[in-house]
């Protein structure tokens, strides 16, 4: 099963067990990881669930779809490295992913 780390504002990190196939926005919600709203649940209609994958992975990972290209507008801050975790689905090479949470939410 694979892993995700979430990183908080705070720098606290958050390590869960996630399911090939579930999204990182549906394991952080799961977890109660604060900071991840998932206002709509994942039908990226918002940008309540934005991270910033870690550079490490930014590569590893597909770039986004013009829909969520078009949320990322709306996202708090957003670097190139910012995705919607309801975008992100996890499969077992995605063991280890680490994303960093934004100090809030737009």
């Amino acid at each position: 099963m694979p892993k995700i780390t979430f990183v908080t504002p705070t720098g606290e990190e958050i390590e869960v067990d996630a399911r090939s196939g579930t999204t990182v926005m549906e394991n952080a919600t799961r977890n109660d990881v604060e900071g991840i709203d998932a206002e709509c649940g994942g039908a990226c209609a918002c940008a309540t669930c934005h991270v910033y994958v870690d550079e490490a992975w930014t590569d590893t990972l597909a770039g986004p779809e013009a829909m969520e290209e078009d949320m990322l507008d709306f996202a708090y801050e957003p670097q190139p490295n910012s995705r919607l975790s309801c975008q992100i689905i996890m499969r077992d090479d995605l063991d280890g992913l680490k994303v960093r949470v934004p100090e809030k939410q737009a």
